[in-house]
């Protein structure tokens, strides 16, 4: 049974269809990648997942029970943590300070610092910048917060939406390590990227999203190898 199923899933934005009525499943221990244009549906997917967008039809099932139409608190309380698109980090609390917000569920003291612990063996840039007020990082070590914020909720699940974005090849080269790193750690990584190319490098699984339909699906080699695939996602042309 996979960890997370999506059936049949269906959002509307007004007159929109964002989502056309999309199926895919994570299961445990993968990286399942997420490709596609702006505006192919990849975020308002996420996002349904968490409980921040209501679906309009089909259902998300998480451990084998429904969540659809759950609270977003809910979500997090069941192992399911997002990292959004933009970083969002608090800019004028200390980078402890954002973290402990990650944790805000979680009443047990002695555990949430374990939680801190092993996101600054993770990040050590952020056990060094622990005082700083988290508007004062650059956006790498940004990111960093992010994730280790998202971590802080001790997910089963991490989705993180296009944490490259904006970050100079270096940065983005660490953040693919560290996505690899945590998925080692025993958490399941869903990600939206559009660094196609990083993202299938490191993914178990892809998916192909053109506006709200999935139209390919593969291993991350595969769509990697894939003609259309090079052609539309990662500027290689192809001959023929």
């Amino acid at each position: 049974m996979s960890l997370l199923e999506i059936n049949g899933l269906k959002v509307n934005y007004g007159g929109i269809e964002a989502l056309k009525g999309i199926d895919f499943h994570v299961d445990e221990g993968e990286i399942v990648t997420l490709i596609g244009a702006n505006g192919a549906g990849k975020s308002t997917t996420l996002k349904s997942i968490s409980g921040l967008v209501r679906a309009s039809g089909g259902e998300i099932r998480y451990d084998g029970e429904k969540i659809s139409g759950l609270d977003p608190q809910k979500i997090v309380a069941r192992g399911i943590s997002l990292v959004p698109e933009g970083r969002r980090v608090f800019p004028n609390l200390t980078v402890l300070e954002n973290l402990r917000i990650g944790a805000y569920l979680n009443k047990d003291a002695d555990a949430v610092e374990q939680e801190i612990e092993r996101v600054y063996k993770l990040f050590p840039r952020l056990e060094e910048r622990h005082w700083q007020q988290a508007g004062t990082l650059s956006g790498g070590e940004q990111q960093m917060l992010a994730v280790g914020r998202g971590l802080m909720a001790h997910p089963k699940i991490l989705m993180m939406d296009e944490p490259s974005l904006g970050l100079a090849p270096l940065i983005v080269k660490d953040i693919f390590k560290k996505i690899l790193e945590i998925n080692q750690s025993g958490v399941t990584v869903l990600l939206i990227e559009q660094n196609a190319n990083a993202a299938l490098k490191i993914a178990h699984r892809g998916y192909v999203m053109v506006t709200g339909n999935i139209t390919l699906t593969g291993s991350g080699t595969d769509l990697l190898n894939d003609a259309s695939v090079r052609e539309a996602y990662l500027g290689t042309k192809t001959n023929g």
